[in-house]
């Protein structure tokens, strides 16, 4: 049922809910599909804080590179909490709709945190460069004040994003189809159900893409063709390895992130979405916030070593 009401101005919106299917429209597989994303929202959440925490107790892990590292763990932590919860109480419930305020909601702290992602992968690439590039200078270019200027700078980017994004969707009139084809809120779907005309909404969109992913793209790609070309320099064969393993972790949760959301915004104009749309949407909001702690630990003995003395609670503060 749609639920609406009188509108009393041009850009006044008529719905007051949108109804959610979610991933699987059987209700006889929602237990299961429960068990599943509370599962990966419980080891998403669990690996996220024990790198955080063991970057906070471990005195090897408070440079830069791990500075940045805790902060990429905060966000994957806020990326999965937007969406799963939501999720999980209209599973348990057996309710699908949210209304037009939480929706817009979701939209808003989902394309927060999308856009610290873009400029916080840049500021770690750019780390990257100065530690193997110029070494020389690296505690001077990169100090305290400068992490903590590039922290905020994402912060600052990533609310224009979504303050961008959610005034330009209030314009919009949404009047009649209110169901989504999703389990959670985003443009692309949203777009499809506006009344009127989402031409500019849809240029703003691109725009906002290459601003916040395309330029922030462009700049890691460049950090690391100047870090290949000092690494390739290396004479040493172990030498080369160590640097380019520290650039390694970084790398494949660079792929995943750009990959997920580049299929994601870029196939603006499709009539519906697919089932494809909600796998890219598990793997952008649940599968990259459980694999980055596993990356960057997998091959890295320091934060395996202090995630142990976390899990065993053996550390130190000094």
């Amino acid at each position: 049922m749609v639920l609406m009401e009188p509108e009393s101005g041009p850009n006044r919106t008529a719905v007051t809910e949108f109804i959610l299917l979610g991933l699987v429209q059987t209700p006889e597989l929602w237990p299961l599909v429960f068990v599943l994303f509370l599962f990966a929202y419980l080891v998403s959440v669990g690996g996220n804080l024990s790198i955080l925490a063991a970057i906070l107790v471990e005195p090897k892990l408070h440079t830069p590179m791990y500075f940045f590292l805790g902060n990429l763990s905060v966000l994957d932590v806020g990326c999965i909490t937007v969406t799963v919860p939501a999720m999980l109480g209209r599973l348990l419930y057996h309710r699908r709709t949210i209304s037009y305020q939480a929706c817009l909601s979701q939209l808003f702290f989902f394309h927060l945190l999308a856009g610290m992602d873009c400029f916080l992968l840049t500021a770690m690439a750019y780390d990257r460069f100065l530690a193997i590039c110029r070494p020389l200078t690296y505690s001077t270019r990169m100090s305290q004040t400068v992490q903590s200027t590039l922290v905020a700078v994402s912060w600052a980017c990533g609310i224009s994003n979504a303050l961008t994004h959610t005034i330009a969707l209030n314009t919009l009139n949404f009047c009649g189809p209110n169901v989504i084809n999703h389990f959670y809120c985003d443009l692309p779907q949203l777009f499809q159900l506006s009344c009127s005309s989402i031409q500019l909404n849809e240029l703003l969109l691109f725009v906002m893409c290459i601003l916040m992913a395309g330029a922030p793209l462009v700049l890691i790609i460049t950090s690391y063709i100047h870090v290949a070309a000092a690494v390739l320099r290396i004479r040493s064969v172990e030498g080369r390895k160590k640097a380019f393993s520290t650039c390694g972790s970084h790398l494949t949760v660079v792929c995943l992130f750009y990959g997920t959301g580049i299929f994601n915004y870029m196939r603006l104009g499709l009539e519906e979405s697919s089932d494809k749309d909600k796998g890219v949407g598990v793997f952008n909001t649940v599968i990259n916030p459980m694999l980055n702690p596993l990356v960057y630990s997998l091959r890295n003995p320091d934060v395996q070593g202090a995630l142990w003395r976390v899990v065993m609670g053996k550390w130190s503060l000094t």
